[in-house]
C-alpha cells in the first residue's frame, strides 16, 4: 500500500487504500478523486442521501439500488461507481465520508504533497484559495492539497487541519473562548 501507518487507520483506510491501489494501477487517480469529489458534492447536498447513508434502517439492498440509481443519475462510473457499490452492498456507506478524505490524503501523500482540511464560515474567490494554498505551503513546507468545506456555524475566519495540527481562528471558539472568561471572572 502506498500509505504509511500513522496517516490513515481504521476500516475507512483500508477501503481507501484498496481504490487508491486500484486507481494507481489503472492511472486513473485524479478521475477518481475527481468522482469522489462530485458524490460527495451530492451527498452533502442532499438531506434524503444523507439519511440512506447514515440510517441502518435500510437494508443493504436497498442501499445498493438507491446508490446505484444516484451513480447513474449523476454519471458516476468506472472505478467510483464500482466501490461505491460495493460499499453499499458491505453495509459501509456510513463511512464513505472518512473513505473519502482517507483518499484524497492517500493520494497527497503519493504525490509528495501535504493535505489540509480547512473549513471556513463561507465560500472563498479563487484568489483566497490560491493564497491560503500559498501560505500553507509556506508553513508546510511542501505543497499542499487543500480540500475546502463550508460551515456557517463557525461564524467567520478558518479551521484549518493539516496533519495532527490544528489551527482554529473561527469566532465561534473565540466567541466561546470569551464567555468562558467571563464566566471565570464573574
Amino acid at each position: 500500500m502506498a500509505q504509511s501507518g500513522s496517516i490513515i487507520s481504521g476500516m475507512a483506510g483500508r477501503y481507501a487504500g484498496s481504490l487508491f491501489e486500484l486507481a494507481k494501477e489503472a492511472k486513473a487517480i485524479s478521475t477518481v478523486e475527481a468522482d469522489l469529489g462530485r458524490f460527495e458534492k451530492i451527498l452533502s447536498e442532499s438531506a434524503d442521501l444523507q439519511r440512506l447513508v447514515e440510517s441502518p434502517v435500510f437494508s443493504a439492498d436497498d442501499q445498493f439500488k438507491a446508490i446505484g440509481a444516484v451513480l447513474d443519475k449523476a454519471k458516476i462510473g468506472g472505478l467510483v461507481g464500482n466501490f461505491l457499490r460495493v460499499v453499499a452492498k458491505n453495509r459501509r456507506l456510513f463511512a464513505v465520508p472518512q473513505m473519502i478524505r482517507a483518499f484524497r490524503l492517500i493520494a497527497a501523500e503519493d504525490r509528495g504533497e501535504v493535505s489540509a482540511e480547512v473549513t471556513s464560515a463561507h465560500a472563498l474567490s479563487a484568489a483566497q484559495e490560491k493564497e491560503l494554498a500559498a501560505t500553507l505551503k509556506d508553513v508546510a513546507g511542501k505543497d499542499v492539497a487543500v480540500n475546502l468545506t463550508v460551515d456557517p456555524s463557525i461564524l467567520g475566519g478558518l479551521v484549518v487541519k493539516i496533519g495532527s495540527r490544528q489551527i482554529d481562528t473561527s469566532l465561534k471558539t473565540k466567541l466561546n473562548s470569551l464567555k468562558l472568561a467571563l464566566k471565570e471572572v464573574g
